[in-house]
């Protein structure tokens, strides 16, 4: 166990969790809606510090985050639990596990000490916190990231984005840069198949640029849930009004988990939306989850031509010189590119 922070002490041993925009008001004895937090006496507890339940070296790109550092590899890291209740979540049996198992927390220890070391040891570029949602691990990735920060790596959160601002300003000189679920642009989707709202996803997306942290956002495209030219046109809209630099992931889905009555996403889908958001004015837009489709790539946007080549994952090829488009100087937008 690990002393919780961002939390305030109530009557009657209860305590207000201030961590993500739940606002958890936790009973003795019982738990967060995350599953891993859980008040001792009126005390409140993470019960997942240093116990990671999944740990890897992935691209980058898989993140994705295609605008920090192209090509680099990260050490990501999970704990188990989450607070959100996705029907559609890929990784269900991790983020769900808590749920489904009577509130038992599996993990080997794995202390932020040596996450950095094996992180430097394989010659990635970042850590990542995801798998999971990363707020729920808030302390564990809190002490990681800051010694990361010293070891010169970047930090990276994938994110539903439903971290309190408090939270989120606390972690915010330490955390590069953060790919965040936009799941939807309707408030009944977030409150159905999410068990969550959609304005505070809104507020933090403005809230990381705020703060200088270089963000990407990812919508998973359902068919007959959210893939409707004016919801999508409405997503591409606000991330414009955030910043035409942020880059739109539109994914492909595929049925899973609780949510198998959807079929999977077709590339004409895809293609769509990603007409919907540079119409919008979105400087970059990806289709995700269909590789060989042409849509991984990113082009310059002031003159069209190509700068960074992808398949999958993989980059097969960079024409970009200094940051910049070889053809007519343009910057592109991102960190280490």
């Amino acid at each position: 166990m690990h002393e919780a922070l961002l939390y305030t002490s109530l009557a009657d041993k209860r305590v207000h969790c201030r961590l993500c925009q739940h606002f958890c008001q936790i009973a003795d004895g019982r738990r967060g809606i995350c599953g891993v937090r859980e008040n001792r006496g009126g005390t409140l507890y993470s019960l997942v510090y240093g116990k990671a339940v999944a740990s890897s070296i992935d691209p980058i790109e898989k993140k994705p985050l295609f605008h920090l550092l192209p090509g680099s590899t990260s050490y990501s890291v999970a704990t188990v639990g989450c607070n959100f209740r996705c029907r559609h979540c890929q990784n269900a049996q991790i983020a769900q596990y808590p749920r489904a198992h009577q509130g038992e927390l599996p993990g080997k220890f794995l202390p932020p000490e040596q996450i950095v070391r094996e992180a430097q040891a394989a010659g990635c570029a970042s850590i990542s916190y995801t798998y999971t949602e990363p707020t729920i691990f808030f302390e564990y990735a809190y002490d990681t990231a800051k010694l990361a920060h010293q070891a010169g790596l970047k930090n990276v959160f994938v994110t539903n984005g439903y971290i309190s601002a408090e939270a989120l300003r606390s972690i915010a000189p330490y955390l590069d840069a953060a790919n965040v679920d936009l799941k939807a642009f309707r408030d009944e989707f977030y409150r159905d198949v999410c068990g969550a709202k959609l304005q505070p996803v809104l507020d933090t997306i403005r809230l990381y640029r705020e703060l200088g942290i270089w963000v990407e956002v990812t919508t998973l495209i359902i068919p007959g849930y959210n893939d409707r030219e004016e919801e999508l046109r409405d997503i591409a809209e606000f991330l414009v009004s955030v910043g035409p630099e942020i880059p739109w992931h539109v994914t492909a889905f595929y049925p899973t988990h609780e949510l198998r009555d959807a079929p999977r996403t077709s590339a004409q889908i895809l293609r769509r939306a990603r007409q919907i958001g540079l119409e919008a004015g979105l400087r970059y837009v990806y289709e995700g989850n269909i590789p060989g489709e042409g849509g991984e790539s990113s082009y310059c946007y002031n003159c069209g031509e190509l700068l960074i080549e992808r398949y999958g994952f993989s980059i097969r090829q960079s024409r970009v010189k200094q940051g910049c488009c070889p053809d007519c100087a343009t910057p592109l937008d991102g960190i280490g590119l």
